[in-house]
């Protein structure tokens, strides 16, 4: 006589989110530490608008860069901005560690945002982080292209950040009417909500298109 086996039980469906109301966790015992883990979506313009508007008067004054290469440098800085969202998000933000502390420092650095992806204290990098990035990137740049060169295209760079903080927030709390928008927002929502494995590009769907990771019809 055979043996009837049981069949296994089906894997529980993958948490994609834990609290989908607009609620601010601590990720830090320190008062201190923690404050800096929050900031209001519009911080980032009070900073990056008046730099990129320096950087661009720079280029405009400099004689040794002409109008047409200041606008390839910046549409240029612009799209490997596009490329590094893509990336950033995909390869690291999404990598998933199997050490204790690996996994504390993705939870903090975009665990925590799945978790609570209606945390509108959450939704653009707060300067803490994004400061010395925009520090980094500066000097990175001014060494690979060169004094003149260099503002233009970090300028662009910068400007495809600042693009992403506020698409993002957008995307989870604006309600714009536009089509394109909505695409736009479909594609972060079902990220989120379906399936975090695909539909990585926040500002743009371009690098999934070509990367074959957005979501099927």
């Amino acid at each position: 006589m055979e043996t009837l086996q049981k069949k296994p039980k089906a894997a529980p469906a993958k948490k994609l989110f834990v609290n989908n109301k607009d609620e601010s966790i601590r990720m830090f015992k320190s008062d201190f530490l923690d404050v800096f883990s929050r900031v209001k979506w519009y911080v980032p313009l009070f900073i990056y608008v008046p730099f990129i508007s320096y950087l661009v008067y720079q280029t405009a004054i400099n004689p040794n860069v002409s109008i047409l290469a200041g606008i390839g440098l910046f549409v240029a800085g612009v799209f490997l901005w596009s490329f590094m969202e893509y990336f950033l998000h995909r390869f690291v933000f999404h990598y998933h560690p199997t050490s204790k502390f690996g996994k504390k420092l993705h939870f903090m650095m975009h665990g925590v945002h799945h978790d609570y992806p209606q945390d509108s204290l959450r939704l653009v990098l707060p300067p803490a982080m994004s400061l010395p990035l925009a520090v980094g990137f500066y000097f990175l740049f001014q060494a690979i292209m060169g004094p003149d060169m260099f503002t233009s295209f970090l300028a662009g760079f910068v400007l495809g950040y600042l693009g992403y903080d506020m698409f993002h927030y957008a995307t989870h709390h604006a309600n714009i009417k536009a089509q394109w928008f909505r695409k736009l927002k479909k594609h972060h929502m079902d990220h989120h909500y379906k399936d975090d494995e695909h539909g990585f590009g926040v500002s743009s769907t371009f690098w999934d298109i070509v990367f074959r990771s957005g979501f099927k019809k």
